[in-house]
């Protein structure tokens, strides 16, 4: 957790981020993470991926916009990329119990900085849209201090519209709470651990903790949830889950497991081999800095790599 704490905070040093947007040493490491700046290069890689029996979702790069003509032009990209899957889908994809591509999105992205009302009316136009192509939402979970009235939003949505979900991160302390909320709603959610710089008055520290949250969360959402997605790359974790999944006869049917693009490649190919659902999440466009960073922290060793190299004469 320290080396993922030292390398939140140096990121953010401005020096830092010019440096790593600048620097020829990292673009094969950003590219692997994300897949292009433009819809145009996500496209391919995300049908490559279902064509071979995985499940996509998209995720076009960006938080917290400064006005509100940049929630405008992210909302139009939305609903651009939700017009582009349909377009790129067949019949047969099209008609699947579980949408094989679908989008996340982000209220910071949507507005909410600008205003709840407005991120909201952005929020449900984007809903509609996917609604008349039947695809689903998702609802990035974003720092704590937007959790609270991310939660009150989608419940204030949902009332009205169900395709749509949410993220939870189990280092927060009131996630299980949440989880109990999205229960009786019946509405999906990805699980995740989290990957924000948090303050310790509202999330653990210690990473045996937030593995242990983690599976509780996970086991609780196999047994009761509405098609969970399990967003983890812990070979560990996963094999007490899968063990869990057969002791409790869970049909694999009824969730996924979901993993980022370019990383533990040859983990999302033996779960698909052996009959699990498993969804890939794929960034793109030039906004790609602090996703960057948050990768680069849950594999410090990536970093290392990067610093032996910028020393090599």
């Amino acid at each position: 957790m320290l080396a993922r704490t030292l390398i939140l905070k140096t990121s953010a040093l401005t020096p830092v981020e010019k440096l790593v947007r600048r620097s020829f040493l990292f673009k094969p490491l950003v590219r692997r993470f994300i897949a292009g700046d433009t819809l145009e290069e996500a496209l391919p890689p995300a049908l490559d991926l279902i064509r071979r029996g995985f499940k996509v979702s998209l995720d076009y790069l960006g938080e917290n916009t400064k006005s509100e003509e940049e929630a405008l032009q992210a909302k139009a990209t939305y609903i651009e990329m939700l017009r582009r899957i349909d377009a790129a889908l067949t019949s047969e994809q099209k008609n699947a119990s579980i949408e094989p591509l679908n989008i996340s999105i982000k209220l910071t992205q949507c507005g909410l900085d600008q205003g709840e009302a407005f991120a909201e009316a952005n929020y449900r136009e984007v809903l509609q849209v996917a609604e008349g192509f039947g695809n689903f939402v998702r609802v990035d979970m974003e720092s704590s201090e937007y959790t609270e009235r991310t939660m009150e939003m989608l419940q204030k949505v949902w009332k009205e519209q169900k395709n749509t979900g949410t993220v939870l991160q189990t280092y927060l302390y009131r996630t299980p709470e949440d989880i109990e909320t999205i229960l009786r709603l019946g509405m999906r959610v990805r699980l995740v651990k989290g990957a924000y710089l948090e303050p310790a008055s509202v999330a653990h520290e210690g990473k045996k903790k937030v593995d242990e949250e983690y599976v509780t969360g996970a086991k609780r959402l196999l047994d009761e949830g509405r098609y969970p997605a399990l967003a983890t790359h812990d070979e560990a974790i996963i094999a007490e889950l899968n063990a869990y999944v057969d002791a409790k006869r869970i049909d694999k049917a009824g969730f996924e497991y979901q993993m980022l693009y370019g990383i533990r490649r040859d983990l999302q190919e033996r779960l698909l081999s052996e009959g699990y659902n498993v969804r890939v999440y794929i960034p793109f466009g030039d906004s790609w800095y602090p996703y960057f960073t948050r990768r680069l922290a849950e594999r410090p060793a990536n970093t290392l790599f990067i610093l032996k190299s910028l020393f090599k004469g």
